[in-house]
């Protein structure tokens, strides 16, 4: 996998430590680095959030240390403040962002490019096409790094993190082998100071015009030569369009074709080889026109006659991702190629509707049912976060009215309240967003007196992207059990007075603390405490008494659990789903469904 190589190639290159967030497409690089950790010589952290991870990765650069941070492109967002300011102080050892891009989106909220990023934080960035390309290229990445004290930012795509490929590792015996020196003081290097920082901006934009030059003799920035006679058009492109390039180009006379692997800076001379004879350039890229701005720029730079046309001219599409037939389509209209048509195959079968949903027996479920039931006929509204239970806007649970960003809900609905102080607002969070970002929120609501109700939503672990340990499981990557960070001492400690825990699926006495405890003033919170689902082993499936069953159907309308389906048009329970939670029998208003404890 991809993700795995990365990890792989870091470990090759004398990887000392690898912090990092959670996020898909990128979770698996750390996950990796942590299995392959079996002497624990390395530093291994999920940290707190993307901000915590690249701060302590820094540090331990400051020492010498090879040491790389691993996120998602939003998460990137929240690590921007110390990034920032890092590419002004540099580091000592070498240090590798990895930002892994999700074109699509595929599971993300948005289609940043850090290719972009790479440019606004003056930082170089590495942009690999193939799982063996991101394993070699990985190393090369700490070597600049280390060659101009600068943090590096690595930017794979979901097709690469996420592909697979037989790929040549190096044996351990060829792995590089780094003793970090140590923290060696210098106030005038390590203390940002306005001065520092302008001096520092000086040395960054001359650094980047040499590094320029550098890449433009990295061997894989290629310029390609075409295979057409007499053809005076190009192609550039970057990541996996590349392979998708090279599948449609094959077998035909062939345009030039130039490969960016290094974005930022741009590698000019380059580029000016590539256009040098061409009338005309497509620009086939994910996602945002990185490299069409730098050939128009460069183009008219130096006077060159040559027509740049990609996303700006809408000769490819400016969002999505792209695919092997978006991009041999988009090459045939460019070249005058006959289109390809459909391939003449026996049309496959329709697939099954599958919207995303709360997984069976998810805790979940239970929750959002039982302030959704506390709150009938009352003005409210819900704001939801970042992780499984943003699936809880689906019908027919329909309690997600907000979502922005990890973090945000809890600040959101203090801004609802504040300006509709008659709504019941509510802020929904799960146990590891709220030690991520939320707890600043809480903060915020405690001190600025707000009226609402946090919704904590402990199911003890980080679901959405893979079941990751976070400060309240009581374990860390490195394999150490430590003390858990108990929410309600924290929000106690911050000001809350009005702490309920109560389990999710005991919807009775969910209901009534949520109508007690929302029927307060000021902050209060209430935690429902239910393992994840996937995490433990289920009960016996639940059982439908035919002869109670009126086929009312509430069981499905209210909770839209796929564990209950329709069979001949009746409510039966899908046995290979099932967890026993036993929330629908306590749903069912004619006592028909049996939970699993009484289930035979």
């Amino acid at each position: 996998m991809g993700n795995a190589a990365i990890a792989r190639g870091a470990i090759a290159a004398g990887l000392n430590l690898i912090s990092g967030y959670p996020g898909t497409p990128s979770t698996e690089v750390l996950e990796t680095s942590a299995k392959c950790n079996k002497n624990g010589s390395m530093y291994v952290e999920w940290s707190v959030n993307e901000k915590a991870a690249l701060e302590l990765a820094a540090g331990a650069a400051y020492c010498g240390a090879r040491t790389m941070v691993t996120m998602k492109q939003v998460g990137l967002n929240v690590a921007s403040d110390p990034l920032m300011s890092l590419a002004y102080i540099g580091v000592k050892g070498g240090m590798v962002i990895l930002v892994a891009d999700d074109p699509g989106p595929i599971s993300s909220q948005t289609e940043q490019d850090t290719r972009t990023f790479a440019a606004y934080s003056k930082l170089p960035c590495f942009d690999p096409s193939s799982v063996q390309e991101a394993y070699d290229m990985i190393g090369e990445a700490f070597g600049l790094s280390e060659k101009y004290g600068t943090p590096v930012l690595f930017r794979p795509t979901t097709r690469v993190c996420h592909g697979y490929a037989s790929i040549d590792v190096k044996d351990e015996s060829e792995y590089k082998k780094v003793q970090p020196e140590g923290f060696v003081r210098d106030p005038s290097k390590w203390v940002i100071f306005p001065r520092l920082s302008y001096n520092a901006h000086m040395k960054i934009e001359a650094r980047n015009v040499t590094l320029s030059d550098e890449l433009s003799e990295y061997s894989r920035n290629l310029v390609i030569p075409e295979t057409a006679s007499d053809c005076r058009k190009g192609i550039a492109t970057h990541g996996i369009s590349y392979t998708y390039v090279t599948e449609a180009l094959a077998g035909k006379p062939a345009p030039r074709v130039m490969k960016v692997t290094t974005p930022f800076p741009f590698p000019e001379k380059a580029a000016l080889k590539f256009l040098d004879g061409l009338d005309e350039v497509l620009c086939i890229e994910e996602l945002d026109p990185v490299i069409e701005r730098e050939l128009t720029y460069i183009c008219g730079k130096h006077h060159l006659p040559v027509r740049i046309r990609g996303k700006l001219t809408h000769d490819v599409k400016n969002a999505g991702e792209n695919t092997c037939a978006s991009v041999a389509e988009n090459i045939a209209s460019f070249m005058g190629w006959e289109k390809l048509g459909k391939a003449d195959i026996e049309e496959a079968p329709a697939l099954p509707v599958r919207p995303p949903v709360l997984c069976a027996g998810c805790p979940h479920r239970a929750s959002f049912f039982a302030v959704k039931e506390a709150m009938k006929g009352k003005k409210s509204v819900f704001c939801g976060d970042i992780g499984c239970y943003t699936l809880g806007n689906a019908m027919p649970l329909d309690m997600v009215d907000t979502c922005l960003c990890m973090g945000a809900g809890v600040n959101i609905t203090q801004g609802i309240g504040h300006i509709e102080p008659d709504t019941n607002c509510f802020a929904f969070v799960g146990d590891s967003t709220f030690f991520a970002s939320a707890i600043t929120g809480a903060v915020n609501a405690v001190y600025n007196q707000a009226d609402m109700t946090l919704v904590i939503l402990d199911n003890s672990t980080t679901a959405m992207t893979g079941h990751q340990p976070h400060p309240g499981t009581g374990h860390t990557m490195m394999g150490e059990i430590v003390e858990k960070i108990d929410i309600t001492a924290v929000l106690h400690g911050i000001g809350v007075k009005t702490v309920e825990t109560v389990n999710p699926l005991d919807l009775k006495n969910a209901v009534e603390t949520v109508k007690r405890v929302a029927a307060e003033k000021g902050v209060k919170a209430i935690i429902f405490k239910s393992p994840c689902a996937v995490i433990i082993k289920p009960e016996k499936p639940a059982v439908i008494d035919p002869d109670k069953c009126t086929n009312c159907k509430r069981c499905i309308k209210s909770l839209g659990c796929p564990g209950i389906v329709l069979k001949d048009g009746r409510a039966a329970i899908e046995n290979s789903l099932c967890t026993g939670c036993g929330l629908c029998s306590q749903v069912c208003p004619f006592g028909a469904i049996s939970p699993a404890k009484e289930g035979k």
